[in-house]
């Protein structure tokens, strides 16, 4: 990602990671040093300055955030930490690195322009919000950094929520929603830009403008978003209490809304979902799905558990195979109970042996597994839009994904050339006809107007 660039600024690396919020993140501070005229840089090779956005969720992300800063120190890097590992550690994270020159917390990226002059006038600086406030808007600049048909675009800041093993509220604060107008504009640029697919993130999405009206807003949003020219609008992190008659009848009618439901359920016995501090989800968990399955029949959905929660007993765990094996779930994540400091999880009696948590994560996927692939193959024969993604210069083989995978945690879509061997290129949104399923992915060729034809009047003759 080179810039223009005052040639009085040096050029500055990022190295991003963690989640699509810090992404999000680390793209203002990109838009926001190439406005100020410095030059910016994926490859830190190319930059004495490297900024680090960091992840501190779990502990095998920090493990992952320090190993990155200290490789970048044995390398003669200056630092600057920015995100959740600064705002976890923000009272000794200098002392533990002196390689780094300045931290910069989840609240506080706005000022990266401000903290870098004073990294170059010689000042080691400590950026960071007790309590982080600030969510950005549309006039935050930003420098995208992911494929160019695909954008994030986070609607809200921080939770409400304390679940007993999390430790995001400490890290980002209380939520705060960006007004409507502010959400639309960005889209709008988004959509000029050539986006083909939006993705709306925050950590409670269902909660939407809770903060600003007293009630959640989902519904309004979404149904002012089918106003922009964007094909394809999901939403990641839809807590199921949130699925509200109003928010499900918006996703069944805004035509550019995908029916993609991405449901951290977390548990599914309420004994186990009391303990994590989710009492809201305890007995609804299966009427809401339900709900769901009635009200938008077509809907994909996504989910993730934690298994060897302290106190998961087998039976707990045997509860949550056969809601898994009843619910038949699209896809599925399967996460082991990670312990972290600061959280009332981690201190918890009846400790779950890892050997056992682990053990119950690959029952779990095993289980699933054949869920999943059932699900894929009920899309062969049929003829689905695909985002292409990449193409293999040689082979011309692309790979792409159809509406019922998100970027980066589900499958993909493996698509041969249509007829007269013609192509299609990355960020093109094309029918394919899926000719074969397996797991995870699914396998399709392109097809020209002719096989389009066919398969309307099929499907005319087929309704009568």
């Amino acid at each position: 990602m080179p810039s223009r660039s005052d040639k009085s600024r040096p050029t500055v690396a990022f190295a991003h990671l963690g989640c699509e919020k810090n992404r999000v993140d680390t793209e203002h501070m990109l838009g926001l040093l190439a406005e100020a005229g410095y030059g910016v840089s994926a490859d830190e090779r190319d930059a004495a300055v490297v900024v680090v956005n960091t992840c501190s969720f779990i502990q095998d992300a920090r493990q992952e955030s320090v190993r990155t800063l200290v490789e970048l120190a044995e390398q003669g890097k200056q630092i600057i930490i920015a995100g959740c590992l600064a705002q976890h550690f923000q009272d000794d994270l200098l002392e533990a690195l002196p390689e780094a020159r300045a931290i910069v917390g989840t609240g506080d990226y706005q000022h990266i322009v401000s903290v870098l002059r004073r990294v170059e006038a010689g000042e080691r600086v400590k950026q960071v919000s007790a309590v982080p406030t600030f969510i950005a808007d549309d006039r935050l600049p930003r420098y995208r950094t992911t494929n160019e048909s695909v954008a994030y675009l986070k609607v809200a800041e921080g939770c409400d929520y304390r679940c007993a093993f999390c430790i995001i509220p400490k890290l980002r604060g209380d939520q705060r929603s960006r007004p409507i107008p502010s959400i639309l504009a960005e889209a709008h640029a988004l959509a000029a830009q050539g986006v083909k697919e939006l993705i709306l993130i925050s950590q409670i999405t269902t909660n939407y403008g809770l903060d600003l009206h007293g009630k959640p807003q989902l519904a309004e949003l979404l149904r002012a978003l089918g106003d922009v020219e964007i094909p394809w609008i999901r939403v990641h992190y839809a807590y199921p209490t949130g699925l509200t008659p109003d928010v499900l009848a918006a996703f069944r009618e805004v035509p550019n809304v995908l029916p993609y439901l991405d449901l951290p359920l977390q548990h599914s016995h309420p004994e186990i979902l009391r303990a994590m501090n989710r009492p809201w989800q305890a007995d609804v968990t299966a009427g809401v799905l339900n709900r769901v399955r009635d009200q938008l029949p077509e809907a994909v959905v996504r989910t993730t558990f934690i298994v060897g929660y302290p106190g998961e007993t087998e039976e707990h765990f045997q509860h949550l195979l056969d809601f898994v094996e009843q619910q038949r779930f699209d896809h599925v994540g399967v996460f082991t109970f990670s312990p972290e400091e600061g959280t009332p999880a981690a201190a918890l009696p009846d400790p779950v042996p890892r050997e056992v948590a682990e053990e119950r994560r690959d029952r779990l996927m095993a289980l699933q597994q054949p869920i999943a692939a059932a699900r894929n193959a009920a899309c062969v024969g049929g003829i689905v839009d695909v985002l292409i993604e990449q193409v293999h210069p040689e082979t011309g083989a692309m790979i792409g994904r159809c509406d019922r995978f998100a970027p980066e945690v589900d499958g993909e879509v493996h698509v041969q050339p249509g007829p007269g061997g013609w192509l299609a290129s990355p960020g093109q949104l094309v029918p394919v006809r899926i000719t074969a399923a397996q797991t995870y992915d699914l396998v399709g060729e392109l097809i020209g107007a002719n096989d389009l034809v066919r398969q309307v009047r099929q499907e005319r003759r087929t309704r009568g």
